[in-house]
């Protein structure tokens, strides 16, 4: 069982892709709160824990605790092995002191972590539910790329000067930064040659961060915002036409918003890390442009110009991370998990 429902439009296609490689060789299933509660399952994978505790109201997030306190012991009792994919190094939500002792509870329950990049630190903690002495299980596995689910777009032509952010607005992925900055690059929409333009694609996270870019865009014409869901359509059509993809995040360990680019054969300009550096040393050069400090006009226009470096009918090297090999991780994962479960103490 996987740890998010299936059948939702807005699912992040990295989990239907997943789901689908799977379907051929195991029966899985998205997340279903009855099915969870009266059905065994082997593994239960576990993507964003944070999630499983979101709800609406503090009536609902008090049941969602309690619906995950009675899997753990659930799990616990029937051996179920619980794998966890390390998506980011820690949550970007601020939780409740509750909601963090719960997952605490789920990641030392937890028998396999999958990391995305070898540089991952697994949230090793007490181990509760493994033998003596022991510790969980790690194995890394690239994340997919996006080149099946898009297999069929039509990708339009690049826009010259078109810059592009995409994804969900969050306060740490740096978007006011960004559009201050090129609000100070000089506009030459008078010269000959197609002047900068900037477009934001996605939903803010909160209403705060939607007034704080809003305010701040309606200074330059030259950013179109479009603060809502994207759908698949819309992101073809908004990274086909993008020069180069832009993504000033402050913290960026893992980026599918930077796989999805570059699927669709789009450089992408991002802060430099030991992740991102390697990144760009995978996928060849030109495709990954990284930075340091903060995000400066002089750094987007000088970006920008190296994108244009490419060769139009080049792309980035992703083959390490076909959807054939990591299915086929993923099954080894799950297996090693199994056993490792197996050997495991039972409940008292």
């Amino acid at each position: 069982m996987q740890s998010f429902p299936e059948g939702r439009d807005t699912t992040n296609p990295y989990l239907v892709q997943l789901m689908q490689g799977l379907q051929p060789h195991v029966r899985v299933t998205g997340l279903s709160w009855r099915r969870a509660l009266t059905e065994r399952v082997d593994v239960f994978h576990v993507h964003w824990p944070e999630l499983l505790l979101r709800a609406g109201t503090p009536g609902r997030r008090m049941l969602r605790r309690t619906l995950v306190r009675m899997l753990l012991v659930k799990w616990r009792l029937q051996r179920t092995a619980i794998v966890r994919t390390l998506h980011n190094t820690h949550s970007h939500e601020a939780l409740p002191r509750a909601d963090r002792r719960l997952l605490s509870r789920l990641d030392d329950q937890t028998s396999l972590f999958i990391r995305l990049n070898p540089t991952t630190e697994a949230p090793f903690r007490t181990a509760t539910g493994l033998p003596s002495g022991t510790m969980p299980l790690v194995h890394t596995i690239m994340h997919g790329d996006y080149r099946p689910w898009f297999r069929d777009a039509q990708v339009p032509p690049r826009v010259t000067g078109r810059l592009l952010n995409f994804g969900l607005i969050r306060p740490y992925k740096g978007i006011p930064a960004l559009v201050a900055a090129f609000a100070a690059c000089p506009d030459d929409s008078r010269s000959d040659t197609p002047g900068l333009s900037l477009h934001i694609v996605g939903r803010p996270g909160t209403d705060s961060l939607r007034s704080e870019i809003t305010r701040a865009a309606t200074l330059d014409p030259r950013i179109v915002l479009a603060l809502g869901h994207a759908t698949d359509h819309d992101l073809v059509e908004e990274i086909g036409q993008a020069e180069l993809v832009v993504l000033p995040y402050r913290e960026m360990h893992n980026s599918g918003a930077a796989l999805l680019a570059l699927s669709l054969n789009r450089p992408v300009l991002v802060p430099s890390n030991d992740v991102t550096e390697e990144l760009g040393r995978e996928v060849g050069p030109g495709w990954v442009i990284t930075y340091h400090g903060p995000i400066s006009p002089r750094l987007l226009a000088a970006a920008i110009e190296r994108s244009r470096a490419i060769h139009p009918a080049s792309s980035p090297d992703l083959s390490d991370r076909s959807w054939d090999l990591i299915v086929t991780q993923h099954l080894a994962a799950y297996q090693a998990a199994i056993v490792s479960r197996a050997r495991s103490r039972p409940c008292p």
